[in-house]
């Protein structure tokens, strides 16, 4: 796997350091050396990178997607059958942010004008209604989280893009399945199994005999509010999502057949995990 910034017309890392990589021959060895290329991309950097893909990749992964314009360049790309094939597929990832967040939301208060801040930068609602139909059209196979713990005493004292996504990131989901916005099967497809498959990880993402034991366990009908009735585990000890009062929340966590997480406490006296394999 490769992971690039794809973004201000070349690779670049604009967030976190600096990856840089302007020259387009070192680009195309960039993909012809990658089993799957995970970028960050945007506006006619995504038709870039769909290009080197084509011609040199094995595979692109493109990752949180934030708008209509840009999504329907991947949705476009996925149904070429010139552009997207078993020797170079496409994927196309959204994150939570992009489908509850947007613009009007991080304007609304000085405060989240500063937090509310990633790469790629919230859009309209719009956006948020154009990416919850190319779900459940199939045409999004992951949901990620581009999960970014900053302090909010570094949030506030400049702009820094990124914020914390990964412990909210399910129950968000379970809330939308609530409001009929998904199935539960699709939640699964999109958090668990897909991302096994794309990755080729190797026994994980379903309940299969063989298989790792890894297992969430929902209350679909939990009421309950983030930040208040449950403590917020990230080092950063914030959420965007503060005091939105959610319908369904996961409750417990199985990862190798051990209870790891149960009605809001981690369980510190589990065992060592085990080593992520990936098969070919």
């Amino acid at each position: 796997l490769e992971l690039y910034d794809f973004s201000r017309g070349r690779f670049r890392n604009v967030s976190t350091g600096e990856m840089l990589i302007e020259d387009d021959e070192i680009l195309a060895k960039v993909f012809e050396n990658s089993k799957l290329v995970l970028v960050h991309a945007e506006n006619e950097m995504i038709d870039k990178a769909i290009e080197l893909n084509k011609n040199y990749g094995s595979g692109l992964y493109v990752c949180h997607i934030p708008s209509a314009e840009e999504m329907k360049k991947v949705i476009n790309a996925k149904k070429n059958s010139d552009v997207n094939t078993k020797e170079h597929p496409v994927y196309a990832e959204v994150t939570p942010h992009h489908l509850f967040l947007n613009t009007e939301i991080r304007e609304s208060t000085e405060r989240n004008k500063m937090l509310l801040r990633m790469k790629p930068e919230l859009r309209e609602k719009s956006d948020n209604e154009f990416l919850w139909e190319a779900i459940n059209r199939g045409e999004v196979d992951t949901i990620g989280t581009d999960h970014a713990p900053h302090l909010i005493s570094e949030k506030l004292e400049k702009i820094t893009f990124g914020m914390p996504g990964v412990e909210t990131s399910l129950a968000l989901m379970i809330n939308a399945y609530n409001e009929g916005k998904i199935s539960l099967e699709m939640i699964q497809k999109l958090m668990c199994e897909n991302p096994a498959k794309i990755m080729k990880i190797e026994k994980r993402g379903k309940l299969q005999e063989g298989y790792f034991a890894d297992v969430i366990v929902v209350d679909t009908k939990k009421e309950w509010i983030v930040g208040i009735d449950d403590t917020i585990e990230s080092k950063c000890g914030w959420t965007p999502y503060e005091n939105w009062r959610l319908k369904g929340k996961n409750i417990m966590t199985i990862v190798n057949g051990e209870i790891v997480y149960e009605n809001g406490k981690i369980n510190e006296n589990v065992k060592s995990g085990k080593e992520v394999k990936f098969y070919d």
